[in-house]
């Protein structure tokens, strides 16, 4: 998936996921708002970051505990974000296939995206 993929993804997926926030709020609460949108306590990750962090976990790029320190945040709002996430994804027919590479530390990370054309990558 390209950067320009992501971003029209991202744009098509943010409208449905503040729909989706908006009802599981008004269900935990049994009734409409009483107070302007926007108060209250924010949300930990944007929706940029909810889709991007979805899109890594259906790679199978790295495990939610990474993700979640990549994210700083924590594993369980990563697997919330991409519990909620995946079914939009999938009914806008985003189908990822799992990657190859595999990350287990935010080092194996930075080694990876190192940009240092001299050095030799790792194979992953």
């Amino acid at each position: 998936m390209t950067r320009q993929q992501l971003s029209e993804v991202i744009d098509a997926l943010t409208p449905e996921m503040e729909v989706q926030r908006e009802q599981v709020l008004r269900a935990r609460r049994g009734h409409e708002r009483l107070v302007a949108p926007g108060a209250g306590a924010k949300a930990k990750l944007t929706s940029a970051d909810r889709v991007l962090a979805t899109v890594l976990h259906m790679r199978k790029l790295a495990p939610m505990h990474l993700l979640g320190q990549l994210f700083n945040t924590t594993a369980m709002t990563i697997s919330r974000a991409a519990k909620d996430v995946r079914p939009l994804l999938e009914a806008h027919g985003v189908h990822l296939t799992a990657s190859t590479a595999r990350f287990h530390t935010p080092e194996d990370v930075a080694r990876f995206l190192d940009t240092d054309e001299t050095k030799i990558k790792p194979a992953c």
